[in-house]
């Protein structure tokens, strides 16, 4: 298995940062699309209510979140760690923070290359409090 060849890599990178400019201007369609569609698709959030098992349960998430400040979720990410395995399957990793929050954020996914092109098919988000 080769890690990090060099077009999967640049493949799975747009797909982060699309996912990025999804999340950060709540369009909410795309970032339902970044998710595999599966009743095993988790997303972990930063709080008990965003314990999320299964496609529909993401989804469903996603469209009952009201919009952050002025319709945007701004964060800035830094310590960004992307890495493939093969040719379809890597992982995503960043720190960020967010206007207002004294916390640091840390984020997770694992991406799975489908035919409907890179999907995340797990994601943990949470807060370090120091």
């Amino acid at each position: 298995m080769e890690i990090n060849r060099a077009d999967v890599l640049a493949s799975l990178t747009k797909a982060f940062y699309d996912y990025e400019e999804s999340l950060v201007n709540n369009n909410i369609e795309r970032l339902n699309n970044l998710f595999f569609s599966h009743e095993r698709t988790i997303r972990y959030g930063t709080n008990a209510r965003e314990h999320l098992l299964g496609h529909e349960a993401i989804a469903a998430f996603r469209r009952s979140r009201p919009p952050g400040p002025s319709g945007s979720y701004s964060r800035t990410i830094s310590e960004v760690l992307i890495t493939s395995f093969g040719e379809c399957f890597g992982t995503a990793s960043c720190v960020f923070s967010r206007p207002g929050e004294k916390r640091v954020g840390r984020q997770q996914q694992s991406w799975l290359l489908t035919e409907r092109g890179w999907q995340i098919v797990a994601a943990h988000v949470s807060f370090a409090d120091d």
